[in-house]
């Protein structure tokens, strides 16, 4: 399971013109999931993702996680993500997970995201979906669960 995770001052996703999500502060995460991930992979990746510290302290320092500021998190599934981009000019999409594995992870870890933290918001799963963004700094990480 991959997660692009980016610190925003906000972010929102629209589907056909509608806002459906949208955070202020926190993160956005680009959610990618392959067709050897679990459940177990969706709870590594939301301990790492609440826990990691890429919000500023008060000496400046990227000491802080998400639920240490009170940010908001807007998961947006992101299959794109698991493409195998090291040979030729176009992507391969054989590691992604098939769309209804992917489908029940992703609800999974959106529900397990909501027992653990308040400010959530979601895309909407297969999609097409207009991302919004102000990234804070820019930062940008790739989390992963192994």
């Amino acid at each position: 399971m991959l997660g692009l995770v980016q610190r925003v001052n906000k972010a929102s996703v629209e589907v056909d013109g509608q806002t459906v999500g949208a955070i202020d502060k926190g993160i956005l995460l680009l959610l990618g999931i392959e067709k050897n991930d679990s459940e177990k992979s969706a709870d590594k990746l939301l301990d790492k993702l609440l826990a990691y510290r890429i919000f500023s302290d008060e000496q400046g320092k990227m000491n802080r996680s998400v639920q240490q500021v009170n940010g908001g998190i807007l998961v947006v599934s992101q299959f794109t993500l698991a493409a195998d981009t090291r040979k030729g000019l176009r992507p391969s999409f054989s590691s992604a997970a098939p769309p209804q594995l992917a489908q029940q992870l992703y609800d999974y870890f959106v529900t397990c995201l909501r027992e653990r933290h308040t400010d959530v918001a979601t895309g909407i799963f297969a999609a097409d979906m207009q991302v919004s963004l102000i990234n804070d700094g820019p930062v940008t990480f790739m989390l992963q669960a192994d």
